[in-house]
């Protein structure tokens, strides 16, 4: 079983999402040495993230494999550069790189949502909070399964008005 992508992808993803951000990224690297393709580049980022290693997971932005990835998985993608950008406290970096996204607001859906809300946390960021709460409220509309807190977000800024 060791030799099979699907099973390494599965063992790294049960890792990721228990934490075990260095098991996860030896499993899913592996998965992808066998198996090829760039699907499991997100979950690889994010587990240099959890490494507190973002400058690993930035470096990643410039591997063929982005190239690859399809609008959904690029999407995901970015928003983990983003938040490694913004670990290391380059907000208009994070900012640049969420751009280069499908930041058209007239999508809907989890990954549209996910898209809004990194967006709008960057900006409040970079202390734009009207820019920030349009999105926020984008967001919440997006966001067909209330999967984010968008929302939530939305009415603390407004109260803050």
């Amino acid at each position: 079983a060791g030799r099979i992508a699907v099973v390494r992808e599965n063992a790294g993803v049960i890792a990721y999402l228990t934490g075990n951000w260095k098991e996860a990224l030896s499993e899913l690297r592996t998965a992808r040495r066998i198996g090829g393709g760039p699907g499991l580049l997100p979950l690889m980022a994010d587990c240099q993230r959890g490494l507190h290693r973002p400058e690993k997971a930035i470096e990643m932005m410039e591997t063929d494999y982005v190239k690859q990835l399809s609008p959904e998985d690029f999407n995901e993608f970015i928003i983990v550069i983003a938040g490694a950008h913004s670990d290391l406290g380059e907000y208009e970096k994070a900012k640049d790189v969420l751009e280069k996204g499908d930041l058209d607001p007239d999508r809907v859906g989890s990954q549209a949502a996910r898209l809004y809300y990194a967006y709008a946390d960057v900006l409040l960021s970079l202390k734009e909070e009207q820019a920030a709460k349009e999105w926020f409220e984008r967001a919440h509309l997006a966001d067909e399964n209330q999967e984010t807190d968008a929302a939530d977000r939305l009415a603390e800024l407004t109260e803050k008005e």
